[in-house]
């Protein structure tokens, strides 16, 4: 056994020392290098190289935590009743810039991701979800999971093209967490668009923006947010209608946006007017029933051009305090509501005000109505003024203070062609309706009911934010929303919740429904945030 031993340590032995040999004999291959990321000064802190390249990437984010509290009215069936909700949300930028001969070539990337519940509300969501809930919300909308492409777009040699913020838009609620005011602040839209700069902080912009993102429901006396009619009732238990008109815009002719801007030292000044096709396409007619038959034969709806303008101003007063900025803005349109920014509270994509719930009535928010008789659009022209003040208290404490007042028209003439129409209907028997039926002029409910009704809102507010380190805010914000009808009452929908089922009994003097001629809520918002 002993010999055995001997003689296997001798072969292991052996092999080793031919391996040893055979290696020294092979060629070595040296480990590559490794390539460290590098800084990149050009466009600032924060980029590096990406490895391999020389385009410039900076990776930057954000996590948000709210809590809100909104007062009610009532917790009546149908509402959700929630006066309180959270949110928290997670978003990143990529930035990406690569120097050339024509300039910087840019490419910058944003993603959101919230979870939300309750009465809190994103206004910036809910205006890009253009009236329809996003995915992940819960049977009753009170728990919602979204993701949302923010921004994703590419600056070259002047040009913009991709997901980005209006460049109608100034103000935009700088200083705001809600958005409260009435102002245009279409954040997100899909543009092509040109800047051309003259030196001296001047520069002009020509953009092409997707119409889709400023649209608001043309006016539809009943019908589903798809597609409603003209006007319907009930006729001996049989529909009686005619004239159906999809009363979401369609989408032909792109928005043009053109803006003059100035930035200097003292703060920034911008010029901008837009254009807004509205388009609803045909009123096919219906199927005719008793003495609606006359009424089936509407003319083509020829679409008509919405447009808007828009100034504002921005200064810069360090003589105060370091960092203390003001702004000025005024808007008026014609036919392009959105623009103009007057909006229900929770953003711009609504046909009407429901923004908290038990709320006595609604506004009408409408770019135009469809004259029944005549089958032609007829537009509404409103405005909003806005004004923002931030100030420094010292470098940890800030506080921002916000007002806005705007208001929206229809045309004394609109009204009345759904009045008459309505008229015809009531005398055919019709029985049901909603609260978007004008009524018979001269008549009590015509008087009381709150379609087509001018408008005006109110938003006053402001904010406290406490920022202990950098990139650190902890803040809170209060504003206060009120809306009304700028003459006559309107129908108190709290209230008098059957009153649009009792027409007849308030023209007769039966039944005298509770009115009122404003609607108010107070919200309050606690943020915690960190921006890395």
């Amino acid at each position: 056994m002993s010999l055995l031993n001997r003689f296997l340590l001798g072969s292991v032995t052996a092999f080793a020392a031919v391996g040893a040999a055979q290696a020294a004999d092979l060629p070595v291959k040296k480990a590559a290098p490794i390539e460290y990321v590098r800084v990149c000064s050009a466009f600032g802190a924060g980029f590096f190289y990406i490895p391999g390249t020389d385009t410039c990437l900076r990776i930057s984010g954000r996590a948000r935590f709210e809590g809100a509290y909104q007062t009610a009215y009532s917790r009546q069936a149908g509402n959700g009743g929630d006066t309180s909700g959270f949110r928290g949300l997670a978003r990143f930028n990529l930035d990406a810039r690569t120097q050339t001969a024509y300039g910087t070539l840019r490419a910058f990337v944003r993603l959101d991701a919230a979870s939300r519940t309750g009465t809190i509300h994103s206004g910036t969501m809910l205006r890009i979800g253009q009236a329809y809930a996003a995915t992940g919300v819960d049977e009753r909308g009170r728990a919602e999971q979204y993701v949302n492409v923010d921004k994703a777009f590419i600056q070259f040699a002047g040009l913009t093209a991709g997901r980005a913020s209006s460049f109608y838009d100034f103000y935009a609620h700088d200083f705001e967490f809600y958005g409260a005011t009435s102002g245009s602040d279409n954040s997100s839209t899909n543009l092509f668009a040109y800047t051309a700069t003259f030196g001296n902080g001047f520069s002009t912009t020509l953009s092409v923006e997707d119409p889709v993102f400023t649209r608001s429901p043309v006016f539809s006396p009943v019908g589903s947010p798809a597609v409603g009619p003209v006007f319907v009732g009930y006729a001996n238990g049989l529909p009686s209608r005619f004239g159906y008109v999809d009363n979401i815009q369609r989408s032909r002719l792109p928005d043009f946006v053109g803006a003059l801007r100035v930035d200097q030292a003292w703060g920034s000044a911008q010029l901008s007017a837009a254009t807004h096709e509205i388009n609803v396409g045909n009123v096919g007619a219906g199927t005719p029933a008793g003495t609606l038959g006359v009424l089936t034969g509407i003319p083509h709806t020829n679409s008509v051009q919405g447009w808007a303008v828009q100034g504002g101003v921005k200064f810069n007063l360090p003589s105060i305090a370091p960092g203390d900025t003001l702004y000025l803005q005024g808007a008026y349109g014609n036919g392009a509501q959105t623009y103009i920014g007057y909006c229900m509270i929770a953003g711009c994509y609504a046909q009407a005000n429901n923004g908290w719930d038990g709320q006595k009535f609604n506004q009408p928010f409408a770019d135009a109505s469809i004259n029944p008789f005549t089958g032609q659009l007829q537009t509404s022209t409103g405005f909003s003024a806005v004004a923002s003040y931030l100030h420094y208290w010292s470098p940890e404490w800030r506080s921002a203070f916000f007002g806005s007042y705007g208001e929206l028209d229809f045309s004394r003439s609109a009204r009345l062609a759904q009045g008459a129409v309505f008229g015809l209907l009531s005398s055919n028997g019709a029985t049901s309706f909603s609260n978007n039926s004008v009524g018979v002029p001269g008549t009590r409910f015509y008087q009381l009911s709150e379609a087509l009704r001018d408008t005006y809102q109110i938003a006053v507010g402001g904010s406290l934010i406490w920022s202990p380190v950098s990139d650190l805010d902890i803040g809170v914000e209060a504003f206060y929303t009120q809306i009304g009808v700028k003459n006559g009452r309107v129908i108190d929908g709290d209230k008098s919740p059957t009153a649009y089922a009792s027409i007849a009994a308030i023209n007769a003097g039966t039944f005298v429904p509770r009115t009122a001629t404003q609607d108010s809520t107070t919200h309050v918002r606690f943020r915690v945030q960190r921006d890395f």
